[in-house]
């Protein structure tokens, strides 16, 4: 999914070329604009429990030098520091790209999630549950949105404390959209058994991205839960607790 995610923003950035008018760039900034943050923040967290995960598999030999595992936990662990770290990321996203245009870039995305799901909830008997479960997600993502600008506008602390859960939050969804249309299109591809991949790399397609909605995309239940508690708990400790 997070591979998808990078090839669609590599397409969306190639609009910057020479001869290339204002009006193509104007077509594409609120895509660039949106999905950066939750790229570099949502993915390098994500990337950083896999290498973990890969410790894991291989016991205590994962903590030593000899097999490199442990250089690929240290390697993916400065992801999430350079460039921004997530919690910088999660305030653009929320602060800047999001409640600076009163959540117009999200709705655009929203309504090209939901469009999608609406597409291939009715061509596709297999993915129709899952479409209209990522549907549910979707709208569920805008009125987060809503709650949280009612929220700032109250109190401005809000935008800092649910800014990360806000961040994975979108991550999780924008990731199951990915899913998503990689699942179209194997479908289709084994449906008509003219891909240019193995049929195994398709039924791979399949096979992960019914793990995702089944076992991932749920964490973004938990994020969006605490995303919307407030930041009294955040900030009511006073400095001399600390």
């Amino acid at each position: 999914g997070d591979v998808y995610k990078r090839q669609y923003q590599r397409r969306v950035r190639g609009i910057y070329k020479p001869g290339a008018s204002q009006k193509d760039i104007d077509a594409v900034e609120h895509w660039l604009g949106l999905f950066t943050p939750v790229l570099k923040g949502c993915l390098t967290e994500l990337g950083q429990e896999a290498a973990s995960l890969g410790m894991q598999v291989w016991g205590g030999h994962g903590f030593i030098k000899d097999n490199g595992m442990e250089q690929i936990y240290r390697d993916v662990r400065i992801s999430t520091l350079y460039e921004g770290t997530t919690g910088i990321q999660a305030l653009d996203l929320l602060g800047r790209k999001v409640m600076l245009n009163k959540g117009a870039l999200l709705n655009k995305y929203n309504n090209a999630v939901i469009a999608d799901c609406w597409r291939i909830g009715k061509e596709n008997a297999e993915l129709r549950s899952m479409a209209m479960k990522l549907a549910a997600y979707s709208t569920q993502w805008r009125l987060l949105t809503v709650r949280l600008l009612a929220q700032a506008a109250r109190d401005r602390e809000v935008v800092s404390s649910a800014a990360v859960d806000f961040l994975m939050f979108s991550g999780y969804v924008s990731l199951a959209h990915s899913w998503l249309r990689q699942m179209e299109v194997a479908s289709a591809k084994l449906t008509a058994g003219d891909g240019r991949a193995s049929r195994e790399f398709y039924e791979a397609k399949m096979h992960t991205g019914k793990f995702y909605f089944s076992n991932m995309l749920p964490r973004a239940d938990a994020h969006h839960k605490m995303a919307l508690s407030g930041s009294k708990t955040v900030m009511s400790m006073p400095e001399s607790s600390f």
